[in-house]
This record gives C-alpha cells, sequence and structure tokens, in this order.
C-alpha cells in the first residue's frame, strides 16, 4: 500500500477514536461529531485501489461522479433531518438512519459477490465470507431498525408473537446460514445467484422476525445492538474491498455498541437473552397491576409542590420520557435556576435507560443548557436519596418503580432504578395513571410519601416557575 496512504488510514483512524472519546461528555460531543466527521471526509478522499493508488489519480469518471451526488445528496438530507426532526422524534431518526447504514453496507457487499461469482476468476473463501457476512448482518439491521423505528413511533409498542415463534426463527436462521455456508465455496451460475437472493430476502425477514416480538421497553437497547450489526457489516466490507477505513470504522462501533448493549441490559438486571426472546412489555407482563387495585393517590397542586421545593435543602428530578413529549426541558432549567437562586441545591439523577434512546435525557438537558456537573449517575444518587428532602419526578415511571426492589414476580424484579421513594417527599409529574412503556403499574404512587401533580409536564412546571417566583 502507497505510505502516503497509510499515513491517512491511521489518521483517520486517531480521528474516529477521538470523535468517540469526546462524544462521551455533553460538553464536547458536538466536537466529537466534527471530529469524527473529518475523519470520514479523509477516508473518502483517501480511496484507493487495492495496489494503493488513490482512484481519483486515474481521472473523473462516471462513478466518481456518481459518489459525488450520492454525497451530496447524503449531506442534504442528513442537514435537513437534524434540524427539522424534534428532540423527542430523535431516537427514530437514530433508528432509521442506522437502518440505511445497514442497508447499504448490505448492498455494497451484495453487488460485490455477485460481480465475483459471475466473473471467471470468482472469490477467494475469505473474500466470499466476508461479502456474505456483510450482507446478512447489514440487511438484518436494515429491515430490524425499520420494525424499531415503527415501534418507537407508536405503531405497535407491544410485542407480537405466537407459539413456537423462537422455533420458526431458528430454523430459518438455520437456512441462512446453510446458504451462506455453499456459496462460500467455489460456486458460480444461475444456482448460485437464485441461492444469494433467498438468502438475502431470508435475512431480511429475520430482521423484521427477530424485532417484532420484543417490547417498545427495550427498543434503546434494540437500537444499540442493531447499531452494532450495521458497524460489523461495515468492517466485513471493508475486509473485502480492502478499505482499511472501513474496518477501522466498523470495528469502533460494532465494539462500541456491543458494550452499550450489554451495559444497558446490567443497567436493566436482565440477560440479553431476555432482552431478544422474552417479550418484555406483553399484556401479560403486567403483574403488579392488580396489587394496587384499590389504593389511591394523593394528588397536590401547584402552589403547595411549589412551596415544599422552594423551602428545600436538597432537590432532586428524575427526567423521563413524559419531559420529552411535552419538550418541558428548557422550564425544568429555569425551574432548577430558581431554586438555585433561593439557595436550594438541585440535581438531576440520569438512569442508564431513561428515554427511547441510550444518551436521550443528557441530550434533552444539554440542550436546555443544564449544567452538566448537575447531571447525576444512578449509582452516585442512589445512596443519599434519604437526605433528599424532594424528589420531583418529571414523566418517568418504570426507572423510579418501586416494584423492581419489591415484587418478585414483577417482570421488572431486580432492576436497578433510581431510589425515589427514599426521598423524604416525591413529587411526581404525569398527565394521567397509565403505565409505563414497559405496561406495568408503578408502586412509586401509592407510597405515602408520593404526591400526583397531574397535568402537561410543560404547563405544571411554567406554574411551578411562576409559583417559586412569586414566593
Amino acid at each position: 500500500m502507497n505510505p502516503a496512504i497509510s499515513l491517512l488510514i491511521i489518521g483517520v483512524a486517531v480521528l474516529f477514536i477521538l470523535g468517540i472519546k469526546l462524544l462521551s461528555s455533553p460538553k464536547t460531543a458536538r466536537k466529537g461529531n466534527l471530529v469524527a466527521a473529518a475523519g470520514m471526509l479523509i477516508a473518502l478522499i483517501s480511496l484507493h485501489k487495492p495496489g494503493g493508488e488513490y482512484v481519483w489519480a486515474q481521472g473523473w469518471s462516471f462513478n466518481y461522479t456518481l459518489i459525488l451526488v450520492g454525497t451530496l445528496i447524503g449531506m442534504g438530507l442528513g442537514a435537513a433531518g437534524a434540524y427539522s426532526v424534534k428532540m423527542t422524534a430523535m431516537p427514530q431518526m437514530v433508528a432509521l438512519f442506522n437502518g440505511l447504514g445497514g442497508g447499504a453496507a448490505a448492498l455494497v457487499a451484495g453487488l460485490g459477490f455477485l460481480k465475483g461469482i459471475q466473473a471467471l476468476t470468482g472469490l477467494s473463501r475469505f473474500i466470499a465470507v466476508s461479502m456474505l457476512f456483510a450482507t446478512l448482518i447489514g440487511s438484518l439491521s436494515f429491515s430490524g431498525s425499520i420494525i424499531a423505528y415503527l415501534k418507537l413511533q407508536g405503531k405497535f409498542e407491544k410485542p407480537l408473537t405466537f407459539p413456537g415463534q423462537n422455533i420458526l426463527n431458528g430454523l430459518a436462521l438455520i437456512v441462512i446460514v446453510g446458504l451462506c455456508g455453499w456459496l462460500s465455496g467455489p460456486v458460480a451460475g444461475g444456482g448460485a445467484v437464485i441461492a444469494f437472493d433467498i438468502m438475502f430476502c431470508l435475512a431480511l425477514l429475520f430482521g423484521i422476525a427477530m424485532v417484532m416480538p420484543i417490547g417498545g421497553a427495550d427498543m434503546p437497547v434494540v437500537i444499540s445492538l442493531l447499531n452494532s450489526f450495521t458497524g460489523l457489516a461495515v468492517a466485513a466490507d471493508g475486509f473485502a474491498i480492502n478499505n482499511l477505513a472501513m474496518v477501522v470504522a466498523g470495528t469502533l462501533v460494532g465494539s462500541s455498541g456491543t458494550l452499550l448493549t450489554l451495559l444497558m441490559c446490567q443497567a436493566m438486571n436482565r440477560p440479553i437473552t431476555n432482552v431478544l426472546f422474552g417479550a418484555f412489555g406483553s399484556s401479560g407482563s403486567s403483574a403488579a397491576t392488580a396489587s394496587k387495585v384499590g389504593l389511591a393517590v394523593k394528588p397536590i397542586q401547584a402552589d403547595e409542590a411549589a412551596l415544599l421545593l422552594s423551602y428545600a435543602q436538597q432537590v432532586v428530578i428524575v427526567p423521563g420520557y413524559g419531559m420529552a413529549v411535552a419538550q418541558a426541558q428548557h422550564q425544568v432549567r429555569e425551574l432548577s435556576e430558581e431554586l438555585g437562586a433561593r439557595g436550594v441545591e438541585v440535581r438531576f439523577a440520569i438512569h442508564p435507560v431513561a428515554g427511547r434512546m441510550p444518551g436521550h435525557m443528557n441530550v434533552l438537558l444539554a440542550e436546555a443548557d443544564v449544567p452538566y456537573d448537575q447531571l447525576c449517575e444512578m449509582e452516585a444518587i442512589n445512596p443519599g436519596m434519604e437526605r433528599v428532602d424532594v424528589c420531583l419526578v418529571i414523566g418517568a415511571n418504570d426507572v423510579v418503580n418501586p416494584a423492581a426492589r419489591e415484587d418478585k414476580s414483577s417482570p421488572i424484579y431486580g432492576m436497578p432504578i433510581i431510589e425515589a421513594d427514599h426521598a423524604k417527599a416525591v413529587i411526581v409529574m404525569k398527565r394521567s395513571m397509565a403505565a409505563g412503556f414497559a405496561g406495568i403499574e408503578n408502586h412509586l404512587f401509592y407510597k405515602d410519601n408520593t404526591r400526583m401533580l397531574f397535568g402537561d409536564a410543560k404547563a405544571s412546571l411554567n406554574a411551578l416557575v411562576a409559583q417559586v417566583r412569586a414566593g
């Protein structure tokens, strides 16, 4: 390989790694995006042939025109999406973009494979396996991400299951792997093309079948897992077409996505197999509901809640998806500033799986300019929760549900939660008594120290801010 290209690839790898590192903090996340984008631009400019020479050195061609047109269209669509999509719909956009990445990787590998088996020289076993792997994983990620997008849109949040579903999926996977094994050998002709087409279609169907039985509450984990699949597909593409930049980028995405998936499963105290095959969130998973029938909740008005907050010494705010739906993050910041001006210590408790994607609450609060040092992870906030005067829960549900600690029959039993019920007083802001995304009832609502402030989160927070200012 040309030494200049080798140095460029090393530089691209460094920029990708540095970009991911910067993404670990809201303070530097924007810079991290720019650094990683710069790495991708350099990778595009340094396109080379297997011999090591730059592809651009051969003069302009129709293919390079297509690359330029595709790049400009993609940049335009990406920018339009980023500016037009609401923060509440960001998880859907992430799922959709990830699916498109997986689909692109599958198309690159699939077309390369079909071209290779029709050539007289054929494909080496390693290249054929790489292309087939990328086609399988990429197409699975594409169709699975589309279903995840639709679930996040609320089209069908509940799992779709039927008897023998896992067995049927397993048989389909065996057929897919068997076809891939046969195609990776010395085959050619129309039979191989037909077998490849069948494998490709089955992989798309398997992606749908894999995600449909998974409940809406597990979509953050699914998105992270499918993101890692897309990364692995891109890495396999890199091996197949001898592009080290794709190998580096795909490996980074695949490994980081896998690690994030495992960390989220750990945060829910559930193995990944339970997420994929447990149909969590189905209608039969609300065992905790019946135990609270007949118990009454204790409502509170905005002026009473403002009084409690104003005279507290420590306040912990637990944001959830309800805050995102109401787009109330700016009102949350105003309330924290008003309380801070009165000498109240305000912190935000962030659960790892709050919202509809990893880091959803962090992104919303960062958008509202909430100081990052006020954001606390669950492990940091729980030990001191008993000293907290008021815990204000805004639209969060499952991540503060004491059933995870108290009810062994609950589907979320054993899941680490933010122990809001240990605070001296709890104020829960909700529109209604509807169950959370997991479809189970929240024991917190019936605790003696809990008060319910019903209404739209933005309107309720505006009322709280006005009352605190007036006091």
